[in-house]
Order: structure tokens, then sequence, then C-alpha cells
């Protein structure tokens, strides 16, 4: 009777373990019932071999490996019992936690480092000469800029301002000076008794020119105080800055020192060279009269210097006036425009750099949506 063949408990196994199975039964089936073989377990005396009875008896001593000991099948889970197993389960719990903490902190971080990359829509970077749209008065490295000294309120030009100073000094007569004509009279109350009084007590010439002295330095520093632009508005201070754009991005000057833009191309693809750019374009300054006040770059930076204000004004005492808050926002979207178009007209070329390095703007302020 052939030996007994555990039954294979797990129904995962593959087709082929199966039928080696069978026929490994097979064999041993037939080995058993050879009469060679059985004559070699019922006799061991027989006249056999010593090496086909040690290869048989080390076949039929080999262990045989039963499929009970493989692991059980497993239930398989529903969705319901799943998730009640994963909210029960404290482990489970922990590391799905550490999974959205993480997650979480990569989010930030990256949304941290995009929001830094693109800049404030705002304000951009902070330049110098984004800084002196408060004082109105040029930076201090300027080198195309009017000297701090010119820049006077109310449009007063400091030349003139000293030629009238100068002029009143010298039309300027001390009260002292100034003699009344005498008047005989046969009293003694007349005046020409008290003007003979008064002329005795008359000052010497140097008190009267260190009086004019005093007299016209304290003229002159009231004019300067009144002229003064840290002692103006912040309309008047608008002004001036409005005049200095003109004066730093106008092409009138700007096209003494920056090359026209560059041409496009023939077709699509195209290998043909492009023509080589002058260095400067003076030519296009002949065609101008007067300075340039309507250009893309002019009308940026002067938006910025509003756009500035409106900002200072809001985060510190403003934060309830909304309608300021909406003009900001008109102000925004509006150089946003104009920087878009300005990009895209100078093909990214040296007006486009100048403009957005000295007013410190990023790509927050023309790229993809602003919402404040």
């Amino acid at each position: 009777m052939p030996p007994r063949i555990a039954v294979p408990l797990c129904l995962r196994a593959s087709r082929s373990s199966l039928s080696s199975l069978s026929s490994l039964s097979s064999s041993l089936s037939l080995s058993l019932s050879s009469p060679s073989l059985s004559s070699l377990s019922s006799s061991p005396s027989s006249s056999s071999s010593p090496s086909s009875s040690s290869s048989s008896s080390s076949l039929l001593a080999r262990p045989l490996r039963p499929f009970s000991t493989s692991s059980p099948l497993q239930k398989k889970l529903t969705s319901l019992e799943r998730k009640q197993r994963y909210e029960h389960d404290p482990y489970i719990a922990a590391q799905k936690a550490r999974k959205k903490a993480a997650n979480l902190s990569r989010r930030a971080e990256l949304e941290h480092t995009r929001v830094e990359s693109l800049g404030n829509p705002v304000r951009g970077v902070s330049t110098p000469f984004v800084q002196s749209f408060d004082t109105a008065r040029p930076p201090a490295t300027a080198e195309h800029s009017v000297a701090a000294d010119a820049q006077l309120n109310y449009r007063f030009d400091p030349a003139i301002i000293e030629s009238q100073l100068e002029r009143s000094r010298r039309l300027a007569v001390p009260l002292a000076e100034v003699v009344k004509p005498t008047s005989t009279g046969p009293y003694q109350w007349s005046d020409a008794l008290r003007h003979k009084a008064a002329a005795d007590l008359q000052p010497s010439v140097d008190e009267l020119e260190a009086q004019s002295q005093s007299d016209h330095a304290r003229a002159a520093e009231a004019i300067a105080r009144i002229t003064a632009l840290e002692n103006g508005s912040s309309k008047d201070r608008m002004r001036v800055n409005i005049t200095r754009c003109i004066e730093t991005f106008g092409r009138h000057n700007t096209d003494k020192a920056l090359p026209p833009r560059a041409p496009h191309l023939t077709s699509i693809n195209s290998n043909t060279p492009p023509a080589v750019r002058p260095d400067t374009n003076v030519a296009a300054t002949g065609k101008r009269i007067g300075p340039d006040t309507g250009s893309s770059e002019v009308q940026i930076a002067i938006l910025t210097a509003k756009i500035k204000t409106v900002a200072d004004f809001l985060s510190t005492r403003g934060k309830g006036d909304k309608h300021n808050k909406r003009n900001l926002r008109l102000l925004v979207h509006r150089r946003q425009k104009l920087l878009q178009y300005l990009r895209r007209r100078e093909r990214g070329g040296p007006r486009w750099q100048h403009c957005i390095e000295t007013l410190g703007l990023t790509e927050g302020t023309w790229k993809g949506e602003i919402s404040l």
C-alpha cells in the first residue's frame, strides 16, 4: 500500500506544483509496487548490490514537506472593516499622522519657495530709487538724476531763489536809515524837537550792517523752510516723484544710452542672422519734441510711486479704508497690463531690464493672477 501524502491546504498553489506532486506520488507508488523493490523490502538478505539498496533506502528516507506548514488563507477585509481597523489601530493612526505632517510641511515649503521666487506683487524688491519716493529726493548713488538741492517745492528753481534773495538784500534799507524831514515850529513840542532828540540815539554803521545781515539770514531761512520738500504734503512729493520718473525713464534721455529693440524674425525657424543693432538709439531723439511722458516704462514708474504711497497708507493707518484698497487693486492690475505689454513689445531687451531692475519689480508683478 503506497504511503499517504497530505492534501495541500494552500489554495493558492500553482498548477505546476500540483502536477509535480501528483507525478511524485505516482512514481513512489510504482516504485513500491515493483517486484524488485518489494523483494528488497521483504527480504533484506537478498543478492542485490549494496549500492542499489542504499540508493533506494535513501530515496525512501527523504522526508516530505507537508503543505500544512504554509500560511493559512486570510479573509479579505471589506472597506468598512478596513476603515474600522485603521481607526482603532494606534500604530496605523500614528503612521497616518506622520505621513500627513510630512506632506503638509513639504507643501508649505514648496509654497513658500514659489512665493519667494515670484516676489511681492505690490512692492516687489526694495531699491534705492523706490526708497527715494518717501522723501522725493534722488538717491545718493544716482548718476543721471538731478541734484538733491535742486528739488524744491512749488516748482521753484534754486538759482532763481538765490538771485532773488541777493536782490532783496541789496534793496533792503534798515528803518533806522530813513531820516524824516525836519519842520520848524515855534513850540517846544513841535516835530523838529522830537526828531532832534531821536537823532541823538541813532545806531552806528557797524550796528546797522550787523542788523541788515541778521535780517537777511532770517529771511533766507524762512524761504528755505517754505520751499523745502520735507515740509510739503504728500501731493507735493508725488508731483516731484512724477517729474523724476519722467527724467529717469523718459525716452528723450534713455535713447541716448539704450539700444533699440531687437528686430523680429523674418520667418519661423529662420537661420538668417539678425541685423546688427546700434549701441544707442540717438536717431530717434531727433524726432521727439519735448520730454517723453507717455511711454510704457514712464507710466509703470509713475504707477509704482502711487502704489507705494497707497500701500504705505493702508499698512499704517488706513486698514479700514475700503476705497483705497480698491484703488490699490486697480493700480496693481493696471501696472501688470503695462508690464506684460512692455515685455512683449521689447522682447525682454535692455529697456525692459532697465525698467524692472531700477524699480525692483519681480515676476509676481506681471505673471499669473494677482489677488489682493
